[in-house]
C-alpha cells in the first residue's frame, strides 16, 4: 500500500465517521464540531486528488466561517431541543422518500464506475497542464466568466444587505452615538465653566 492510499483511506474514514457522528450527536454542538472534522478531512481528500484550490477554499469559507458561525448560533441561542424532537415522527415519510433518493443517486454514481465512459466529448475549455489548477481557475472566471461571477457577487451583497436590513432592531432604551451631533455641537455644549473659591470643593 502506498502513502497516499494509505492516507486516501484514513482520510474517507474519518470524512464518513464524522459525517454520520453529525445528524447522531444529541448535542447540537458537538455536531457543529464534527462537522468541522468532516470538512477538514474532505480537504485533505481534495489534497490528494490535486485540487489544493477547493481545499483551501473549504478550509477558509466553510470551516472558516460557516461552520464556526453555525457554531456560535448554535451556542448562542437558548432553543429548547427536547420539545423539537416530540414532532420528529411525523416527518418520517418525508425523510425515508428523500433517503431512498439519496441511496438511488448513490447507487447510481457507484455504478457509473464500471461503465464505459464517452470519451469523445470535447471539453469546452481545454486544459493547460503547464499551470496549477488554481490558477487556471483564476484565468477562466476573471476573463470568460468575469461578468457571472461579479453578478454572483452583487447578489451575495444585495442578500447580505437584505439580511442585515430585514434584522435590525432598533430600541428605545438603549442609547445610540449620534456622529453628526457630536461634530457639530459647539463649545458652550460640552463645557462649563464654574468658579471654586479658594479651599472649597465642587
Amino acid at each position: 500500500m502506498t502513502l497516499p492510499l494509505f492516507f486516501f483511506y484514513v482520510f474517507s474514514v474519518i470524512t464518513v465517521a464524522s459525517a454520520l457522528m453529525v445528524i447522531a450527536a444529541r448535542n447540537p454542538v458537538h455536531s457543529v464540531l464534527f462537522l468541522i472534522l468532516a470538512f477538514v478531512n474532505s480537504a485533505g481528500l481534495f489534497m490528494l486528488a490535486g485540487a489544493e484550490f477547493l481545499a483551501l477554499i473549504l478550509i477558509v469559507v466553510y470551516v472558516g466561517a460557516v461552520a464556526v458561525l453555525f457554531l456560535f448560533v448554535t451556542m448562542m441561542l437558548d432553543v429548547d431541543f427536547a420539545s423539537l424532537r416530540q414532532g420528529m415522527l411525523q416527518y418520517a415519510p418525508v425523510g425515508v422518500v428523500v433517503g431512498v433518493i439519496l441511496l438511488l443517486e448513490l447507487l447510481l454514481v457507484a455504478g457509473s464506475i464500471v461503465l464505459p465512459v464517452d470519451g469523445g466529448a470535447v471539453a469546452a475549455v481545454p486544459m493547460d497542464a503547464a499551470i496549477d489548477n488554481t490558477r487556471a481557475i483564476g484565468q477562466l472566471l476573471y476573463t470568460r466568466y468575469v461578468f457571472l461571477f461579479q453578478g454572483a457577487a452583487g447578489v451575495l451583497l444585495v442578500a447580505m444587505i437584505g439580511a442585515i436590513v430585514l434584522t435590525l432592531r432598533h430600541k428605545s432604551n438603549v442609547k445610540r452615538q449620534d456622529v453628526f451631533r457630536q461634530t457639530g455641537r459647539k463649545r458652550s455644549e460640552g463645557t462649563e465653566l464654574v468658579k471654586v473659591k479658594s479651599g472649597q470643593g465642587l
